[in-house]
């Protein structure tokens, strides 16, 4: 049986070290230590890396360290996922200011994840994101996409 590919966007590696939202928190730590049993193939993007370059000192050393806990595939933006990213804009799935949060949708869909793990409720993590994306997905010939928080993870 293949594993279950995860693609985690930067809010999941964020809360690691979120002390402002410690049940958050919490369930990202105990996600984390599943995913560095290599239970699941873990990809993030150069989205993820360029956002976590973003961050102040010391939350990017944190990030990049932790980052490198679980040895993930790193998916490389292309022309299809800029493509579908725009589609995702186009059909008003997400706006042109949540571009990045359409490329991680992107990047995972044609990176064959299963899930898509975020704690952003704001963008991703909501009926009609996810309904809206299925719609997108299935007009161009995608597969399905399951976006989840981490904690649906967790026993």
């Amino acid at each position: 049986m293949r594993k279950l590919k995860l693609y985690l966007d930067t809010s999941v590696i964020s809360h690691l070290q979120a002390p402002d939202t410690p049940e958050k928190m919490a369930e990202t730590q105990m996600f984390w230590d599943i995913l560095k049993t290599g239970k699941y193939d873990v990809v993030i993007s150069d989205v993820v890396i360029e956002e976590i370059e973003r961050c102040r000192e010391p939350k990017r050393t944190f990030m990049d360290e932790k980052v490198t806990d679980i040895n993930p595939f790193i998916a490389t933006p292309n022309q299809e996922a800029e493509n579908l990213a725009v589609e995702y804009v186009n059909k008003k799935v997400l706006s042109q200011k949540s571009f990045d949060d359409c490329m991680h949708i992107a990047l995972s869909v044609i990176n064959r994840c299963d899930y898509l793990v975020s704690w952003n409720f704001r963008h991703l993590v909501n009926v009609q994101t996810i309904e809206g994306v299925r719609i997108v997905n299935a007009i161009n010939h995608y597969q399905e996409i399951k976006i989840v928080s981490p904690n649906m993870f967790l026993k």
